[in-house]
């Protein structure tokens, strides 16, 4: 008897999903518990495992498709034998060109966008090393391919028997240059992904219905640096966790939400609705855009655990198997642009939350202090923060809290 592969249930919210992505093929035989396929929803993107062994018979969606929850997407047949692979015999060495079949084959497992974009460029799949998730093919690496398409050295095809020669081979060049304009296509139209698309309309969201502004201060971040330099192997010996920054903010951020309780409050309706708890989204960058997954009661957590629940759920973004209860809730948010080199922004809220705190890149700049010219390693730190709930005096007031505690990180022990 045939049996059903499902759409599964992925919250109420959700109610269809995108095929991102088979990873098996019709014929192929497949374990129980064995991944299928890849699903893409407006949050995020699930794996979908065999619900028994056997052999995949049918695939009913093709990648790009949208379907609803629990829609028939493939066929699996327990009892049949997996298609015979037949052996080709040693290639002849005059034959080196991939066929056409082939490139067919292995455009049938890649995102439509992507296949788009190889087919129209002539490339072949095969050739394309990919760096995504379980070796894909993204669309970076294809417009990798296409820049290096015409700087390949035109006798690479031989370059197994020239190495074989006694004379030597001529020296690699260090830098490839770019292909030039004529070479690449006017325009690489790709649609938007269901995830981006939510968070396009969520940021929209955010400004049409929140009164937003944003206050800015500086940090001296020479008294946390220096407390990481002394104690960082020491903590990692103790804790198998490195030592980051993101704990100090966290921490700094919950003693400031507790000193001006505004910021870690909600509009629901016509009531406000004042937090007594502190789930702090940490925002990071995934292969499918920005996710705010969610350190649970933080303020619960000593150093050591915040920054293993940010690792833990930094990897589970990274390999793309974050979830949805990963990402639900959240009184108050950190965004941490200075990895990627930003100075300064403007962060935006991420409703129904009141307050975000960006963090910038540290730089070393000339400051007074004592009436004397020093330089110092300097963030700018940037509160939005939602007019409607938080007032002017709130909003600095916060930071001063934030920018004391950081400079000070003592205060984080006495909570002070």
């Amino acid at each position: 008897m045939s049996i059903e592969i499902k759409v599964p249930e992925m919250g109420e919210s959700i109610t269809e999903a995108t095929i991102a992505n088979w990873v098996k093929k019709e014929g192929e035989r497949v374990e129980q518990d064995e991944v299928l396929v890849e699903l893409e929803t407006d949050k995020v993107t699930m794996e979908v495992p065999a619900p028994s062994a056997g052999v995949l018979q049918k695939i009913n969606k093709k990648p790009g498709e949208t379907v609803k929850i629990k829609e028939v997407i493939g066929i699996i047949d327990p009892s049949a034998s997996a298609k015979s692979t037949p052996t080709s015999s040693t290639p002849s060495t005059t034959n080196t060109a991939p066929t056409n079949t082939t490139n067919a084959t292995q455009n049938d497992t890649l995102p439509p966008a992507v296949r788009k974009l190889i087919d129209d460029n002539g490339l072949n799949p095969a050739s394309i090393s990919g760096s995504g998730k379980n070796g894909q093919i993204t669309k970076e690496d294809v417009l990798n391919a296409i820049a290096n398409k015409q700087s390949a050295p035109a006798a690479a095809v031989s370059a197994a028997p020239a190495a074989a020669k006694s004379a030597p081979s001529p020296e690699i060049p260090k830098a490839v240059p770019a292909a030039s304009r004529s070479n690449l296509p006017r325009e690489n139209v790709v649609p938007m992904t269901k995830l981006r698309q939510t968070i396009a309309n969520r940021l929209v969201a955010a400004q049409h219905n929140a009164a937003l502004l944003t206050t800015f201060n500086e940090v001296d971040m020479g008294a946390v640096m220096d407390l990481r330099a002394k104690y960082k192997d020491k903590f990692k010996d103790a804790h198998n966790i490195n030592l980051g920054f993101m704990s100090f903010f966290t921490k700094a951020v919950i003693g400031a939400l507790k000193f001006v309780p505004a910021i870690n409050a909600e509009i629901r309706g016509t009531d406000l609705v004042y937090k007594n708890y502190f789930d702090i989204g940490v925002a990071v960058g995934g292969p499918k855009g920005l996710v705010v997954p969610i350190v649970r009661d933080a303020d619960l957590l000593s150093f050591a655990q915040v920054e293993s629940e940010i690792a833990r759920l930094a990897n589970k973004v990274k390999d793309g198997k974050i979830d949805l209860s990963d990402m639900e809730g959240g009184t108050f948010t950190i965004s941490n642009g200075g990895i990627y080199g930003s100075m300064m922004s403007t962060p935006i809220l991420n409703p129904p939350q009141s307050g975000i705190l960006g963090l910038h890149n540290i730089v070393k700049r000339a400051v007074v202090i004592n009436d004397q010219i020093v330089i110092r390693p300097m963030m700018y730190v940037a509160l939005s923060y939602d007019h409607r709930v938080v007032d002017g005096k709130e909003a600095v007031t916060f930071l001063v809290k934030v920018k004391e505690a950081i400079e000070d990180p003592t205060r984080l022990l006495l909570e002070v």
